[in-house]
């Protein structure tokens, strides 16, 4: 059977049967296109692949200078394909079915400290009115572990300042229920009274706007978290989720249990949770090398 058949048979299953979104579907097939164009290299058919083909694909990933991430995200999406073949009869025995888990691949997340954190939110402390905007919707990523597409599609509705909660849908439309924090919601409501209105072109039912009108979009959001980093002086790598990684790490080392944080930050299985855990390792092997007499 040609191959790009077996893709799009896939393609359909993922999307129609396992109701994955259109961003993840793409995410897929560019992920499998190019294991295909690395087995072509090789001369071996998709149906004859081995255990040790795909470790070698993997490897030249490395190689080229992919992120762990990235790697990571291949070997998913190539075992989620070759259960899918193995499902429907195309071949005999899963090739990935002992191969490490990708959890394995994965870079511990860049985090803020608290006194970062601080810093940050200090950055955008003026009166004009962006400032009072950026403010808001930082106050709000770290209170609340929110991903950024998730902010920008947040709706005015969506915030219940008085009961300290907001709604939002995550992947795959899942919708959750997260507590704001009184100062994320003082802010907000701030922007609401003193910026908003100025923003607000025609009516709009998005909760932080842009020049236009419209909804800020995710670039937006991601350049002026970028932007109050700099301003703060803070020199670590900033990812458009450092406020999320810090927000689930600052609650494990407070004590927050893992189920609780797998809740708030919307994740649909508690292994992607876990690698928080780890960091918070790191965290106190800091501590104890700093304070113990015998490091």
């Amino acid at each position: 059977m040609d191959k790009y058949l077996l893709l799009d048979d896939f393609l359909s299953y993922i999307s129609l049967e396992r109701g994955l979104s259109d961003n993840t579907a793409l995410a897929y097939s560019v992920d499998i296109k190019k294991f295909y164009g690395f087995m072509d290299s090789k001369g071996v058919d998709i149906l004859s692949v081995r255990r040790d083909f795909i470790s070698d694909y993997l490897w030249s990933e490395r190689e080229k200078g992919r992120e762990s991430s990235t790697v990571a995200r291949n070997l998913v999406s190539i075992k989620v394909f070759f259960r899918f073949l193995n499902r429907e009869g195309n071949i005999k025995e899963d090739p990935t079915e002992a191969m490490d888990s990708p959890k394995l691949w994965q870079r511990l997340p860049e985090v803020l400290n608290s006194s970062e954190v601080e810093r940050l939110l200090e950055a955008a402390g003026s009166d004009d009115i962006q400032a009072i905007r950026d403010r808001a919707m930082l106050e709000l990523l770290y209170a609340s572990g929110l991903r950024i597409s998730e902010l920008s599609h947040l709706k005015v509705l969506d915030v219940n300042l008085e009961v300290g909660f907001l709604k939002c849908k995550g992947k795959g439309g899942k919708e959750r229920i997260v507590p704001l924090g009184s100062k994320a919601a003082i802010a907000i409501e701030r922007y609401l009274k003193v910026s908003r209105p100025d923003y607000l072109k025609s009516s709009s039912d998005y909760l932080f706007l842009n020049r236009s009108g419209k909804n800020i979009s995710r670039q937006s959001c991601w350049k002026i978290i970028k932007k109050y980093a700099s301003l703060s002086g803070i020199k670590k790598f900033i990812s458009p989720h450092t406020l999320r990684h810090s927000f689930a790490t600052h609650l494990l080392e407070g004590g927050a249990d893992l189920r609780s944080v797998q809740e708030m930050l919307g994740h649909a299985n508690i292994s992607t949770t876990q690698i928080y855990t780890h960091v918070d390792r790191e965290y106190l092997k800091q501590i104890h090398k700093k304070y113990h007499p015998r490091p």
